[in-house]
C-alpha cells in the first residue's frame, strides 16, 4: 500500500505534523483517536477526545474476517481503524472521512502503522471511485459509523451543538456551499416543517417552523434553539433537549445523509469478499431503518416470495445477517461514554460458495446472539 492520503486527489498527506497524541486501548472498553478539533492551520483551545463507540464489538465482529482491507468509512479520530489494525496484523485500513479534520487527526492516529494505513478525504458514497484508484478490489470488511463525532460537537465554530453557542453551519464538509443558516433563513415554513416532521418532530413541525420563519435571520445555534424551545410547551416536550430533532434534521438535509447512505450501504456489499463483514452502528433511527433495510435487502436478494415457502422468484440472498435485532452498547460503556447511549449496532457477512443455499432472510447465522427486534425510536445523544 501506499502513504497515508489526505484529500480525493489522492495527494500525500504529511505523517509528521507532531507528536502522535493518541491513546491506547484501556481494558476491553476504550480506545481513543486524536482529538479532532486540532488540525493544520487551527489554533489549540479546547480538545475533545475522539471515543470510538462499541470498539470491542466492532473488534470482536471483524476479528475472523479473512486477511486483506478494511474499509472504515466514517474514520473520525481514527479510534476504530487503530483498534482493527492493533487486533490483527495482516488487516490494512482505507479510512473515509468528508471532514477535513478528522482526516488530519486519523492520518497522525495511524501513521504508527505506516503503508497498513490510508486516509482520504472523500464522501463514503464515493467510496468505489477511491478503492479503485487506490487499486483495492474486494474488501475483507466494511465500517459505517454514522452520525456526528464528539469533537465536531464539542467545537462550537462548526455550528453542530444546540447546547454551545456558534454559527449556525452543521456542514460535515466545510467547503461545500449549502449550510445550516441558508436552510433556516431561506426556505419556506412548508419546506422546514415537512423536513421536522420527517425527523420525529410531527407534532410541532408546524409551530416551529412558523417560529422560525418568524425569527429571521438567525445566524447562530443558540438563538435557533431558543426559538425551538418557545415553540414547544414545556408540558409536551420529551426527554432531553426540545431542539434536538430540529438540529438532527438540519444536519441531515445540509448533509445529504440518508441520501448517500443506501448508495454507500450496497457499494459497501457489492465490494466485500466472501466472508468478510459490513457493520454499521447508527445513532437515530432514520439511519438505523435504512441500515436495516440495505442489510435486510442483501440477505434476501430481494426476495418477494411468501415466508415460509421455498423461494421461487430467483432472487440469490449475498450476506447472512449475523444478529437479528440491534446490539447496543453496555451500561459499563454509556457510564463512561454517554453519547454511547442511542448506538445501534448492525451486521452482515458475504455469503460465497456453498452458503447461498440458506433460506433468503431465514435468520442470523454463527455470531452475535440473537436479539430484540425494532426497538422504540432513539434520537442521538447529546451529553456533555
Amino acid at each position: 500500500m501506499g502513504s497515508l492520503l489526505a484529500s480525493g486527489t489522492g495527494a500525500p498527506f504529511s505523517t509528521r505534523l507532531g507528536p502522535l497524541l493518541a491513546g491506547e486501548k484501556t481494558g476491553a472498553v476504550l480506545a481513543k483517536g486524536l482529538p479532532m478539533s486540532l488540525g493544520p492551520g487551527r489554533e489549540p483551545g479546547r480538545r475533545s477526545e475522539h471515543v470510538p463507540v462499541m470498539v470491542d464489538q466492532v473488534v470482536e465482529l471483524l476479528s475472523p474476517v479473512p486477511a486483506g482491507v478494511v474499509l472504515d468509512a466514517t474514520v473520525g479520530g481514527g479510534g476504530h481503524a487503530r483498534a482493527c489494525l492493533q487486533a490483527r496484523s495482516d488487516l490494512e485500513v482505507v479510512g473515509l472521512d468528508r471532514d477535513p479534520s478528522a482526516v488530519w487527526a486519523a492520518s497522525q492516529a495511524l501513521a504508527e502503522f505506516g503503508p497498513r494505513a490510508r486516509v482520504v478525504q472523500e464522501r463514503f458514497d464515493h467510496l468505489g471511485p477511491v478503492l479503485d484508484r487506490l487499486g483495492v478490489g474486494l474488501l475483507s470488511g466494511a465500517l459505517f459509523d454514522l452520525g456526528v463525532s464528539s469533537p465536531q460537537l464539542d467545537e462550537p465554530a462548526r455550528g453542530f451543538s444546540y447546547r454551545l453557542d456558534g454559527p449556525l453551519d452543521m456542514r460535515m464538509d466545510p467547503s461545500q456551499e449549502l449550510s445550516a443558516a441558508t436552510v433556516v433563513n431561506q426556505w419556506g415554513a412548508e419546506e422546514l416543517a415537512e423536513l421536522f416532521r420527517d425527523h420525529g418532530e410531527a407534532r410541532f413541525a408546524w409551530r416551529i417552523a412558523a417560529g422560525v420563519v418568524a425569527a429571521r435571520p438567525i445566524s447562530t445555534t443558540a438563538e435557533l434553539a431558543r426559538v425551538v424551545e418557545r415553540a414547544v410547551p414545556p408540558a409536551a416536550r420529551r426527554p432531553g433537549h426540545p431542539a434536538k430533532r430540529v438540529f438532527q434534521a438540519l444536519r441531515a438535509v445540509v448533509n445529504q445523509e440518508l441520501e448517500v447512505l443506501p448508495v454507500a450501504l450496497d457499494a459497501a456489499i457489492d465490494r466485500l469478499r466472501p466472508g468478510g463483514r459490513l457493520v454499521a452502528i447508527s445513532y437515530h433511527s432514520g439511519e438505523d431503518r435504512t441500515v436495516k433495510d440495505r442489510l435486510r435487502y442483501a440477505s434476501t436478494g430481494g426476495c418477494s416470495c411468501p415466508p415460509g415457502l421455498p423461494c421461487a422468484c430467483g432472487a440469490v440472498p449475498r450476506v447472512r445477517l449475523l444478529r437479528r435485532g440491534a446490539l447496543k452498547a453496555s451500561a459499563q460503556e454509556v457510564a463512561l461514554n454517554p453519547r454511547a447511549r442511542s448506538a445501534r449496532l448492525r451486521a452482515a457477512e458475504a455469503l460465497g460458495a456453498g452458503l447461498g443455499d440458506r433460506r433468503p432472510g431465514s435468520g442470523p447465522g454463527p455470531g452475535l446472539p440473537a436479539g430484540p427486534g425494532r426497538g422504540a425510536e432513539h434520537t442521538e445523544s447529546e451529553d456533555q
